[in-house]
């Protein structure tokens, strides 16, 4: 007998009942099934699922009990105490039988899913779990069966991704609960009644012309293969299989990589923490980007008299007039020697280096300690700074920590959850996942976005503000909350400072004056305002339409305020979380990849923390904040005269030739320096500025942790080796630092990443204590803090003190900051970029992704119906958007969620690049440009220039280009 041993089973009441003469313990409420699982009885079943809710349509797991005349199916019938079931007795197995023998005998002849390690077992089991289970009960067609088989159904291969062969599809529903219950995308549903009843798209819609949106959680629910990722039709016999974290964004999906002939040639969701097996199209169809004939696999090095033109957009192909391959050790000898000789002929402040948030955190650490220690500056920074720099900013200010309080899936124990400034269903969908399956159990979500997105369909309230007024917004309901004494006096009285100071900031702020400035109704902005205070728990979440403002500092402030008035902050269900947008911007931070920290926030002014870091590694180093991603831009353009003009640049897996805001002055800055050191898997459009370009491995192709927006440290493993002579990334900066003088002896395996994320942990003074390499190999995820090996984590932080010096919240008042630049008469429109669901970050990963690049190949500007009809367009043509920096010629897409007044453009199109037209201003306090706002022009039509996309789908389309 197998009782429960885990300590949340233990506080479950259980019952007792006897499973074929067993006697099995059964938590209370559970299903036969899954109670026979739990103790290693396997009982047939093909509906079933584990996390799905059950459905008991197969029949396939039919149990007899004892005193009842019908059999009954397991997995929907709980046990109950001194039940005696029967799952062996000739009774259930005839029935259990003839169940599978039905069902396999409307099988086609071909199953479109073999599994097995011979060509003898992929027959055996050519339909998957039903040809499984049938093999297992030793179940055959009898002929007369055969011969009554269904008529065949045709296949439907329209979508890109994924292939349906109805034909082996046995209406499981296995698929309708994947799509309309797990995602909540309601797209798969069953029509139709008894013989003709089948499963449908949208209005029985071909899945290419549905409102599919690819997550593929029906491929991997489907049991027989009758919907399956058309990358593994034939054979699915695989080499090996591989687990890992996926690469996109901060959500931190785990997956399995399943590789063969030196490929991955498909990808699962696994049961991690953050995912729970689930994935969108991204992390399940989009890791071909590895194989794309455009990774660089040798070094590079700028012919001799090639000029650096950043104004010429080149094919990202057509390298070779550009530069020549070179051996390895050619190319450090250059990229070093460059970089040592200018330090050595101009001082320490002259040399920066951009990091990455898309590579491990044992990259990001040693990276920022090559550019502190070799360099010899604090001249260190990557994306975070475009994302989130205001967020964290605000949050160190306030609870003295840059992390989330709470978990994204801690928005089950919500009443109440707010997205502000973020589209989650676009840029964290399986995030969107959890928020979707709250609605549907009824936890009110608001809504607060200038777009009305796709997660407005599950919206209690949706407040639609005007761009740029999100202090004038939140100012109304924290006066709206302490005005009608909503306030939580203990919380306030006993966890936080500041709050006099707050209350007489608000008094002007009432929600009939802001009600005209921010666009909300003052009984809506009272009715949301009395809501939050007054739920059980509540929840904001936000995005970069919080964060990239130059007042974007203090629209977290009114945030952390917003919960801290309100006690909503320190239990579960409530909390502050910004959404990390790329796959470890969070633990790049936490690594030191920032130029006024050192490793967990440790301010490099700190007269004490820098003094620990020069003994730790054993060289002094500056004492001063270093420049940041835009004011290391400027320096660049800087006089001569000027000691701190940078001159020389190593950048690592960054791309701020299309991640930078006014990417003219940024190319123009690029182009301008005397020695620049790409160091990335692509020739993306900064390392053709490049003086020497080394190849570097892809995520795959790696092992090492990264964090995820959750403070989740997670291992990612090596499925494939990189391509050609490309190198892993932790190599690469190991032979750099040890051309530049530094004495660096890290052993072991992977380039000893094992020893540098050790002494990372020994760096980051305790937060990471307890999860050592060996813990994460053994549990591939351990959420952080956690301080010591017996510590499993604290997913809630804040639940007692705040990491700030007297432990309480500060509570930092907020006024109105109206945007840099505003709209005027020659320039009418706002401008808001962003992301979008199937391309990430600049696009180099993502467009070079078959699946992702045939779903969106081209970019699109959004636009509200009526402005198209005032300025004479219809989808699909093409405008010219210009701002005072730039302009992009860019097709027409029209959405009724953007407002009028307002275009939305996705930054990830270099032949459209959204930057070229933003605006360089700064956030004072988190140095983050202001991305979100700027003022654009629009006309009608524009040359597109014919220029060769980044898409694999199909190399001669023409993508448009900057207008004339």
């Amino acid at each position: 007998m197998n009782a429960p041993t885990n300590p949340k089973e233990l506080e479950l009441q259980t019952v007792e009942f006897k499973l074929d003469g067993q006697t099995i313990v059964s938590y209370e409420g559970e299903t036969i099934l899954k109670a026979a699982k739990r103790h290693g009885i396997d009982i047939p079943h093909l509906c079933f699922k584990d996390g799905y809710r059950p459905d008991g349509n197969c029949r396939a797991c039919v149990v007899e009990i004892n005193g009842e005349r019908t059999l009954a199916p397991s997995c929907c019938r709980s046990a109950t105490a001194g039940m005696e079931v029967k799952a062996k007795s000739d009774r259930a197995i005839k029935s259990q039988k003839l169940v599978l023998e039905m069902l396999l005998s409307d099988m086609p002849d071909e199953g479109f899913k073999w599994v097995g390690d011979t060509k003898e077992e992929e027959q055996k089991n050519q339909h998957g779990e039903l040809s499984t289970w049938a093999a297992r009960m030793d179940v055959t067609v009898r002929p007369q069966l055969k011969a009554l088989r269904r008529e065949k159904v045709n296949s439907d291969i329209s979508h890109p991704a994924m292939a349906v062969n109805l034909d082996a599809c046995i209406q499981c529903n296995r698929c309708v609960r994947a799509c309309r219950e797990e995602q909540v995308n309601d797209v798969i549903g069953y029509a139709m009644r008894g013989a003709h009843s089948e499963i449908v798209f949208d209005l029985n819609d071909p899945m290419g012309d549905s409102t599919c949106v690819a997550c593929g959680e029906c491929v991997q629910a489907c049991p027989t293969g009758a919907l399956m990722p058309k990358g593994l039709i034939g054979s699915q016999t695989v080499d090996r299989k591989v687990d890992s974290v996926c690469p996109f964004c901060g959500v931190g999906c785990q997956i399995t990589y399943n590789v063969k002939d030196e490929k991955i040639v498909s990808v699962e969701g696994r049961d991690g923490p953050a995912n729970h097996s689930r994935l969108c199209v991204k992390g399940r169809f989009g890791m071909d980007y590895i194989h794309n004939p455009q990774r660089l696999t040798k070094p590079l090095i700028r012919r001799a008299g090639v000029p650096k033109d950043e104004t010429a957009i080149q094919n990202p192909q057509d390298w070779s007039s550009i530069f020549r391959e070179a051996s390895w050790e050619e190319a450090l000898e250059l990229a070093a020697g460059g970089l040592k000789k200018l330090k050595d002929q101009h001082g320490l402040k002259v040399l920066a280096g951009f990091g990455s948030a898309k590579g491990s955190n044992e990259e990001a650490y040693l990276f920022q300690k090559l550019v502190r220690t070799g360099f010899g500056s604090n001249n260190v920074d990557h994306c975070t700074r475009l994302c989130h720099a205001s967020s964290v900013a605000a949050l160190l200010e306030g609870v003295g920590s840059g992390a989330v309080s709470n978990q994204v899936n801690d928005v089950e124990h919500s009443s109440l959850i707010m997205l502000i400034g973020s589209n989650p269903t676009a840029n964290h969908p399986v995030a969107a996942t959890w928020f979707k399956n709250a609605a549907k159990r009824g936890t009110k979500i608001v809504l607060c976005d200038p777009r009305k997105t796709d997660i407005a369909k599950h919206a209690w309230r949706t407040m639609q503000f005007k761009p740029d007024t999100d202090v004038a917004m939140l100012n109304a309901m924290i006066h709206t909350i302490i005005e009608e004494n909503l306030v939580d006096q203990a919380f306030i009285k006993d966890r936080a400072n500041n709050f006099e100071a707050l209350k007489e900031n608000i008094k002007g702020y009432s929600p009939e004056a802001m009600a005209p400035i921010c666009g909300i109704p003052a009984e809506t902005l009272r009715e949301v305002a009395r809501e939050f205070a007054t739920t059980k728990s509540a929840m904001i979440l936000w995005g970069m339409g919080v964060s990239q403002h130059v007042h974007g500092t203090d629209n977290a402030r009114c945030l952390i305020a917003l919960v801290s008035i309100t006690g909503q902050i320190g239990k579960p269900g409530s909390g502050l979380h910004p959404l990390r947008g790329q796959n470890n911007v969070q633990g790049a931070s936490d690594a030191g990849l920032i130029p006024m920290m050192f490793p967990n926030y440790q301010r490099v002014d700190n007269p004490e923390a820098h003094a620990w870091f020069e003994k730790f590694w054993g060289t002094p180093l500056d004492k001063k904040p270093g420049y940041t991603v835009v004011e290391i831009m400027h320096k660049i353009t800087a006089p001569d005269s000027d000691p701190d003009k940078i001159r020389g640049m190593y950048v690592e897996g960054e791309n701020p030739a299309m991640s930078d805001p006014d990417l003219n002055h940024a190319r123009h800055a690029l182009a301008s320096l005397e020695h620049l050191v790409v160091q990335d898997i692509f020739m993306t459009e900064t390392a053709l500025l490049a003086d020497v370009v080394l190849p570097a491995s892809a995520w795959p192709e790696k092992v090492g942790t990264a964090s995820n927006t959750d403070r989740m440290v997670q291992m990612g493993k090596k499925a494939i080796n990189p391509p050609g002579d490309a190198k892993p990334d932790l190599w690469i900066i190991q032979e750099i630092a040890k051309r530049m003088g530094l004495n660096w002896n890290y052993q072991g395996s992977d380039d000893g990443v094992a020893q540098v994320y050790d002494e990372m942990r020994q760096a980051m003074h305790g937060a990471i204590n307890g999860i050592t390499w060996e813990r994460l190999e053994k549990e591939s995820s351990v959420t952080y803090p956690c301080l010591s090996a017996e510590d499993p984590g604290r997913p809630i932080v804040f639940d007692d003190v705040f990491a700030t010096g007297d432990g309480k919240v500060k509570l930092v008042p907020a006024d109105i900051i109206p945007a840099n630049e505003r709209p005027d008469s020659d320039y009418p429109f706002v401008l808001i970029t962003g992301r979008q669901l199937e391309h990430w970050h600049t696009g180099s990963m993502t467009r070079r992704a078959t699946v992702l690049d045939a779903i969106e190949p081209m970019a699109t500007v959004s636009m509200h119906g009526e402005d198209m009809t005032q300025l004479g367009v219809a989808a699909g043509d093409v405008i010219t958007v210009q701002s005072r920096r730039g302009e992009v010629g860019i097709h027409v897409r029209r959405d009724d969620g953007t407002p009028r007044g307002v275009i939305f453009i996705p930054f990830a199109y270099y032949e459209a690049a959204a930057n070229l037209i933003t605006n360089s201003a700064l956030d004072p306090f988190g140095k983050i440009p202001e991305f979100k706002y700027c003022a654009v022009k629009l006309k009608k039509g524009g040359e597109a220039a014919k220029i060769m996309g980044y898409g694999t789908n199909d190399p001669a389309r023409q993508h448009v280009a900057s207008a004339s």
